[in-house]
Formats: structure tokens, sequence, C-alpha cells
């Protein structure tokens, strides 16, 4: 699109040609910011569910006045012709295409159609495994579900599922397969996805504008770079708990979720681990800032490489919280991995039981079950 809008620009201040942008975004919002930080000024119209079935991107079409295609992948000479060229109107009213009831609930039937849009796309999956198309939007519709105040804990690792069932069956699509890699490990990226995040709001900042707020910030994997071979950083620290003293969180004070993607693991291959840590709002639990960061240990079992065993997350200046804090790591399979196989892992933490009650000390075991691709 930049590239594309550059040479236009003359064009587009002279009304002889307007830009309209088309993204395949999870998070279109992100998109919003981009637009703003590069100033391109035209419309973006959003198409997470890739309801028109591309399979690569970015695509260039050059559209008449009366909304046909003329030319695709266009050349600076095709945009020459174009321009000198006055189409006459089509015969006939162009078919307008009828979207099956769970892609026209997703658009259109709001945060409330979520749950049936999920359930619908699940039934049509169970009726036909093989489509393909309804394995990667219900991992769109989980996914987005995820990001709400409706969040089902499992949504994520589902969507991740999803996603990957769709490339099983369509190893060709480009969107899919990026889909997946912006949450997975650095030997499967082909570059950092949302690196410029932190470039576009400062630019923003001091040109005297306000970065449009981000339904959900991107974090860890979204910002990690690629990498041609696995590092394994060994670990000065010794681990805090080996002989599991430290009293269980069984209440429990603390919403743990764990996400793999992708979400079976090639023998010889990575993955990338999500832990993501919220205090249970229903019990009025907050975190106690007032005394250590919250901590993570990883030990991978015979065989297996972790990147980083010890992880600390630090506490904001407040004296308590209840945001949620995520840690992620990735860990390395052997060769000849099939199966299954469990990763040991907890965390410590302050917890505070209530608004007036009381502050513990507390270790959440979190193991991360693996599963090979050979398995399935």
């Amino acid at each position: 699109m930049p590239g594309w809008h550059d040479k236009t620009k003359t064009l587009q201040a002279e009304g002889r040609l307007q830009m309209l942008g088309i993204v395949q975004e999870q998070h279109p919002d992100r998109t919003r910011l981009f637009m703003q930080w590069k100033e391109m000024r035209w419309p973006i119209l959003v198409d997470s569910l890739d309801l028109l079935e591309v399979d690569v991107v970015p695509l260039t079409f050059l559209i008449d006045e009366h909304g046909v295609i003329r030319y695709t992948r266009p050349t600076d000479d095709d945009l020459e012709q174009f321009l000198a060229t006055e189409y006459a109107a089509p015969a006939d009213e162009p078919t307008r295409p009828v979207l099956a009831r769970a892609e026209d609930r997703y658009l259109w039937g709001g945060q409330a159609a979520l749950d049936d849009v999920v359930e619908e796309l699940t039934g049509r999956i169970e009726d036909d495994a093989g489509d393909a198309w309804a394995q990667f939007r219900l991992g769109v519709a989980l996914r987005r579900r995820y990001d709400s105040v409706d969040r089902r804990a499992e949504d994520f690792q589902k969507a991740v599922a999803a996603w990957g069932h769709a490339l099983a069956l369509d190893p060709n699509q480009y969107i899919w397969r990026r889909r997946i890699q912006q949450y997975g490990p650095r030997l499967d990226k082909p570059y950092p996805f949302y690196d410029w995040v932190g470039e576009a709001r400062a630019t923003l900042e001091a040109r005297g504008e306000t970065p449009p707020a981000l339904v959900v910030e991107p974090r860890g994997a979204e910002f990690a770079a690629p990498s041609k071979e696995f590092v394994s950083r060994a670990s000065e620290i010794v681990e805090p708990d080996p002989e599991g003293r430290i009293l269980r969180d069984d209440a429990p004070l603390i919403v743990q979720e764990s996400v793999v993607v992708p979400g079976v693991v090639e023998p010889g291959g990575a993955v990338r681990v999500h832990l993501v840590f919220r205090p249970d709002l229903d019990k009025k639990a907050h975190w106690n800032n007032e005394v250590d960061d919250l901590i993570v240990w990883v030990t991978p079992p015979p065989g297996w490489r972790v990147d980083q065993a010890h992880h600390r997350v630090a506490v904001p200046r407040e004296p308590v919280s209840q945001e949620l804090r995520s840690v992620e790591f990735e860990l390395d399979s052997p060769e000849g991995f099939h199966g299954s196989v469990t990763v040991p892992a907890y965390a410590l933490y302050y917890i505070c039981e209530d608004v007036d009650g009381t502050c513990l000390f507390r270790r959440r075991d979190v193991p991360v079950t693996l599963t090979s691709t050979t398995a399935r």
C-alpha cells in the first residue's frame, strides 16, 4: 500500500484517482495506526474473514467508476492506460454475493453474535471436516471473542488449532500461515509483525497528533524478530523453588491460561508458549505490587531446549492492580519427538484476597502439554 500511495499522491490530489484498501487483519485498529503514521488518509475496508478468498497479499486492482475490475496487479503502464480510458457502464447489474449466515452475523451482528457464529461454524466443520474456510473463519471468530469481555479461557488455543487445521487442508494459503506465525516461534517468522508500533506512536506524538487506541496491545511474539537458529540462553539465576515448598494458589486467586503456537509440534521443530495470569475479579483478587515481581520458571524435559528458563514480570508503580500479566517462551523439540510430553513450569507471585483481604505469596504450577504432529 505505501508504494502505490507514494506513486499516486498527485493523482489523488487532482481527484483523478481514489485509493481504497482492504485488509485481512485480525486486529484492524492496528491498520488505522499504520495509516495515520504513513499519512495515508484514504478509506480502509476490513475483511478479517477473508471473504475475498485471496491466498496472498498484497494484491492491487484498478477499478473503474462502475465498480468493474479492469486490471489486476497493474504496472505503471497499465495505470496510464486505465486513466486514459473512458469505460462504458456494464449492461447488467453485477451479481452480489450471498453470504452464509455465520459470516453475515460476524460482520453485522456485533459482539453479541459471536457465540452464535462460533456455534454455527463449529457445526459446519462437524458436517464437513474438510471445509478449510470454515476452519479459518472459526479461528477468526474465536480470537475475536477472546479479545472481548465475553472471552473464554480456551478461545485462543482453539483459534490456533482451527487455523492449523485450515492450513493443513490448504498449505498454499499465505494469510492463514501468517496468522499462526504472528503468535508463533522465531524460527517460523518471516519478519517481526508489529515492531513498528512504537515508532508509529512516537512519530505521531512528535507531529502533535494522537495515536488511535488499540483494543489489544501487541506483545511478545508479535514484536519478536525471526531467527535462523534456536538460541537457548543459560540462566545465571538458581531455580527459585526446586523442592516445591511454596504453598500453592489452590483457591485460586489467579486465573491462568496457557496457549501453544502452533498447536502441534513438528519433530525437531519449535513452539511458542503464551502464559497469561489474571486476578480473579469475581473474588476481588488483586496483585500486591509492594513486594516483588511475578516469576516464571520453566524446566525443559530431557532432549528439549527452552530459550529462557527464568522470566520476570515487573510490577507497576501503584501498590495494587488487576492487570493481565503474560510470559512467553519458546521450546525446541528433539528430532525423534513423537506422542506428547508435559513441560514443567510454575509461577511465583504476590496476590491479595478481596479489597482489604490477606496478601499471600503463592505458587501456581502451569505444566504445558505438547503433542507432536505425528500423533494426530
